[in-house]
């Protein structure tokens, strides 16, 4: 049997030190560390490791379920594929008990509290976006592709294909720049 630590952060600008520390604490043999969105299992290499390695007997170590997953779905599913490789799920911060009806409903209780939590922060970014627009602040993402650039090859007998390659962008893009920019 072997305790296998999880520890994830959003964005690589955080650190994974407090987690790596209390899961070291918790006994951890193995301590996988990524920096990845928890909206989404998709892109999460080190946790598929995890769960692709767990044996009979092993324990899935995290912090707390945030780190695990911000989506009740992906949850059940993680949890799901930790019952079927006979493995557990432990958490140093949460009293989780996989193996009770009530362990099991307070894992989907926290489950929900995390997606909750999730979609109110998309919720008050899009309405900081919204009422940035609306204050003429927020100009949205600056343009990659250098439209006089395009409009300069073009006019020089380029075709898209040969400017998309040029250029390293898509040709659709290409055609998008041509076809905004014509009267």
């Amino acid at each position: 049997m072997s305790k296998i630590g999880y520890a994830r952060v959003s964005t690589t600008d955080q650190d994974t030190a407090i987690q790596i520390s209390a899961l070291r604490a918790a006994g951890c043999d193995i301590i996988r560390e990524e920096k990845a969105s928890g909206t989404s299992t998709e892109g999460r290499s080190e946790l598929q490791t995890i769960l692709d390695f767990l044996r009979p007997g092993d324990v899935l170590v995290v912090t707390r379920i945030d780190r695990l997953a911000r989506s009740i779905a992906d949850l059940q599913t993680i949890v799901r594929t930790i019952r079927e490789k006979q493995a557990s799920l432990a958490c140093t911060e949460q009293p989780v008990n996989t193996d009770t009806a009530a362990g099991k409903a307070f894992l989907d209780m926290l489950g929900v509290f995390a997606e909750f939590e999730t979609n109110l922060r998309r919720e008050r970014q899009l309405e900081g976006i919204a009422r940035a627009k609306a204050e003429g602040i927020y100009k949205g993402r600056k343009p990659e592709i250098d439209v006089a650039k395009v409009q300069r090859l073009r006019d020089g007998g380029m075709g898209a294909t040969a400017i998309a390659k040029e250029l390293g962008i898509g040709r659709a893009s290409v055609y998008r720049v041509l076809n905004s920019s014509t009267p």
